[in-house]
């Protein structure tokens, strides 16, 4: 399950794509300093894009990627099955995710210690958004989390899961609570994201 992504796409990229959907992106918080970066972990902090209070707009602000859960492991990966998520939805800022298999033990080479390391970027975009929802915690204040979904055929033979990548047309309906969350967490069709082992 995802637990690595890459975000190397400048905020004035990120402010004008939303502007082609006739979104406009406020800074509440001030313009933040996003660096690009080919790896952002868990706990890390990110940009993401939430609904802003006047119709037509949108906030991005930076949170931490993940709040400790019951047992205090980090929830990072949320299922989407079955759930409403009726408030504090978000998008999360991304050009690329990462996914981790086991490498195949090649005859007379000694055993791989690292697994083979996936990433997915998306076929004819720039950049994307995960779906994702945010929350309050006494612990980290206010943090994010992706959202999860049976995997598409193009994650299917890295991993029993995937997080929810939405296309550009679906950005604005996820940030719209309004808008049944089982209307736009799927996975893509096949051919939708490019591959490349880069380790």
């Amino acid at each position: 399950m995802c637990n690595d992504y890459r975000l190397n796409v400048d905020l004035d990229t990120i402010a004008s794509d939303f502007s082609d959907l006739k979104v406009k992106i406020d800074f509440p918080e001030g313009v933040p300093n996003v660096q690009p970066r080919d790896d952002i972990k868990i706990t890390d902090v990110a940009p993401i894009v939430r609904a802003g209070h006047a119709p037509g707009t949108a906030e991005l602000v930076q949170r931490r990627w993940s709040w400790p859960g019951p047992t205090g492991k980090p929830v990072y990966n949320f299922r989407s099955e079955g759930r409403a998520f009726g408030e504090h939805r978000c998008l999360i800022v991304a050009d690329g995710f990462y996914e981790f298999t086991t490498p195949e033990p090649e005859a007379g080479a000694p055993k791989k210690k690292l697994k083979d390391k996936w990433l997915f970027t998306m076929r004819g975009q720039r950049w994307f958004c995960i779906a994702g929802i945010y929350r309050a915690h006494p612990e980290v204040g206010e943090a994010f989390t992706m959202l999860t979904t049976e995997p598409g055929p193009d994650v299917a033979p890295y991993h029993g899961r995937q997080i929810v990548v939405l296309p550009p047309d679906d950005w604005t309906r996820w940030l719209d609570p309004a808008v049944p969350a089982g209307d736009v967490l799927r996975a893509l069709p096949a051919g939708s994201f490019e591959v490349t082992r880069v380790r």
